[in-house]
């Protein structure tokens, strides 16, 4: 999810990472982003109506229902068939506007849903211009609505590039300083410095800097798809502790209840004394405080109950929540992969694709001409000598040339699943053993797809049967694997 005022570069940011525009896009330095949009992966390009959205049954959505039809109209889905949705979904908010603005003619309550949203999100990014670094009252109460997810917030500074070196350092300085009056984690914030859209930057002074930024930035989405189980689970754990502690409290405020008389005096006292009860039960349950509800909303929400038709505390209950925290979460852990894990043993747990995909699902955007440079291969009109043997490689025109069939066989995620591959191979004609040879020299980290320069390696070795009559070596020349797959290979 991304956040921010107008015009820091939300929607941009995220046409940046998709490497085109999307449906329902609107971009400009006025206000523009004026509903929540999500956007998911499909096979055919549409917006969905926030109405439909709510209602339909594969997608999480359900639960905006709450914010009402003022919302819905101002909430859709931006459907798309992208290789970077299949993995993540994005969700695009609108610019946190100022004074009334933000609270009344909305229609809703913008903070509310934007803490719903944030509990279900992965990764929370807080975007601020290099030019507008104030953070209003209205951005702080959407911040103060994350509260609870810090672990998910990740901050950007956005538009760095049009700022000098001496400028930048002072405006970080001042945003972290912000920040630290802003959110209540002890911890300095994690602040992504760069310009992130498509654009080259304005100022090569900090090209370095803000390539690095990115780098990491775009290495934390990436890892996302990996994390989001353990993140489930985690939220699963947060969730069980709060309600553990909830009950509790509701039993302890039952159990001071008067039998028959003064019922309502004694509520009230309960009530105006609510920091008192959450000590007497944090001590009495050697419970944490952090899992307690926040003492302000709670005591609201006490006053609309009758403490005397609680329900009493159930120990059978408690201990199941005590059971899946001790037994059930730790197996749970057990499944998910690790780094620990063989090949094999990932394989088992995910499953080929899953495996191999969750090191990279997300394509990182093409850089280097946005930084003022060009890739490696292409710094050279002629390309890397062979005397550089950690760069040349001797299949790259083939590379360029083979690029165009490769995405006409329809990779998911940058890999030709087995099947693709296996056609491809069998359309050679080639005899059932030499083509089990090919496969295992090409597909040099054994995950069972081929990737663009696995591919290349293949119709290499077949073209060298076939047109050239060559035998199939017993292992691949040196020039011959790529660059990308020669640390997998041993010497």
């Amino acid at each position: 999810m991304l956040i921010g005022q107008y015009s820091v570069g939300k929607t941009s940011f995220i046409r940046y990472l998709l490497g085109r525009d999307f449906p329902g896009q609107r971009i400009g330095p006025e206000p523009t982003t004026d509903r929540f949009t999500v956007l998911i992966n499909g096979p055919e390009e549409r917006v969905i109506p926030g109405n439909a959205l709510s209602v339909h049954p594969d997608l999480p959505f359900r639960g905006l229902e709450r914010f009402g039809v003022s919302f819905l109209s101002r909430f859709e889905g931006s459907q798309m068939p992208s290789s970077v949705l299949r993995s993540v979904t994005l969700v695009d908010t609108p610019g946190i506007l100022s004074g009334e603005k933000q609270r009344v003619n909305r229609g809703y309550d913008f903070n509310k849903v934007t803490g719903w949203f944030a509990e279900r999100a992965d990764l929370i990014l807080v975007l601020f211009d290099a030019h507008k670094l104030d953070i209003s009252d209205e951005l702080k109460g959407a911040i103060d609505s994350l509260k609870g997810n810090e672990d998910k917030i990740r901050c950007v500074l956005n538009k760095a590039d049009q700022i000098d070196r001496q400028q930048l350092m002072r405006v970080y300085g001042a945003l972290l300083w912000s920040l630290g009056k802003t959110m209540s984690s002890p911890e300095v914030a994690r602040v992504y410095v760069g310009s992130f859209w498509q654009e080259p930057l304005k100022s090569m002074d900090n090209s370095e800097l803000f390539e690095m930024e990115e780098q990491d930035l775009m290495k934390d989405l990436a890892i996302l798809p990996r994390q989001s189980a353990v993140r489930k689970i985690n939220e699963l754990v947060k969730r069980i502790r709060k309600v553990k502690t909830l009950a509790y409290v509701i039993a302890h405020l039952k159990q001071q209840m008067p039998t028959l008389m003064g019922k309502e005096k004694k509520q009230n006292k309960l009530i105006a004394d609510l920091p008192n009860v959450f000590r007497t039960v944090l001590k009495k349950y050697s419970l944490a405080p952090g899992d307690f509800p926040d003492i302000t909303s709670f005591s609201s929400k006490l006053r609309e109950t009758k403490f005397a038709e609680f329900n009493t505390l159930s120990q059978k209950q408690i201990d199941a929540l005590d059971e899946v925290l001790n037994k059930d979460i730790p197996a749970l852990m057990e499944e998910l992969p690790s780094e620990r894990d063989s090949p094999e043993t990932l394989r088992a747990k995910m499953g080929a694709a899953g495996a191999v995909r969750g090191a990279n699902n997300i394509p990182i955007p093409q850089t280097a001409a946005k930084f003022g440079k060009k890739d490696q291969h292409e710094s050279n009109p002629f390309g890397p000598s062979q005397d550089n043997t950690s760069q040349y490689w001797a299949l790259q025109e083939s590379a360029d040339r083979l690029a165009g069939s490769f995405e006409a066989l329809g990779p998911e995620g940058g890999f030709l699943s087995t099947t693709k591959a296996r056609n491809v191979l069998v359309k050679t004609g080639l005899e059932k053993d030499q083509l089990r040879q090919i496969w295992n020299l090409s597909d040099l980290d054994r995950d069972g797809l081929f990737d663009l320069d696995e591919y290349v390696v293949a119709m290499f070795l077949c073209d060298a049967v076939i047109q050239k009559g060559r035998p199939i070596p017993a292992e691949l020349p040196a020039t011959v694997i790529p660059p990308s797959k020669r640390h997998l290979v041993r010497k």
